[in-house]
């Protein structure tokens, strides 16, 4: 990874503690809560690559602990679907309740972003066998609003624990 990826990215976690988290059920939790949704239960879920790339900005960029960098959302689009959607099982992923954060980005007191994290746990369903999760891990993802839309415009994916079966 470059040193000007690494300072963007550490630029981003210092700005965690310049502002305060969003409570539960304020408008932006209830957005940033809907969008998880969406990019996990619908697209992710679901191998739905129509709405993952709804939600994926153009200039994307992922940072995977165990599988690496994906740069571009047609890039990302793709590694999902040659990934975890053409596995002999079906991925499910499941947000562990009460993990998730959120705090808003601002510039001159308007809204532009807002940092989601949290942790989540990883399961799958074979034909046959009853569900099994695989591993856990934590995320940051970066929200950019675009044009009025809300954007997943960078994802970190990390410490991978695989769950002993």
């Amino acid at each position: 990874m470059n040193m000007k990826r690494i300072m963007i990215i550490a630029s981003l976690l210092i700005t965690l503690q310049g502002f305060g988290q969003e409570k539960v059920g304020s408008p932006l939790y209830a957005s940033m809560a809907r969008l998880d949704s969406l990019l996990f239960d619908v697209a992710f879920n679901t191998c739905n690559q129509v709405q993952l790339a709804q939600l994926t900005s153009d200039n994307f960029e992922f940072y995977h602990d165990q599988g690496g960098i994906t740069l571009g959302k047609e890039n990302f689009v793709n590694s999902v679907k040659e990934g975890v959607c053409s596995n002999n099982y079906k991925a499910i992923r499941k947000l562990l309740p009460g993990s998730m954060e959120v705090y808003p980005m601002h510039k001159d007191g308007k809204l532009y972003g807002a940092i989601q994290m949290g942790a989540h746990e990883f399961w799958a369903l074979e034909p046959g066998k009853p569900i099994y999760q695989t591993s856990k891990a934590k995320f940051i993802h970066l929200w950019m609003l675009q044009n009025g839309e809300w954007k997943f415009y960078r994802g970190l994916s990390f410490d991978h624990i695989p769950t002993p079966r």
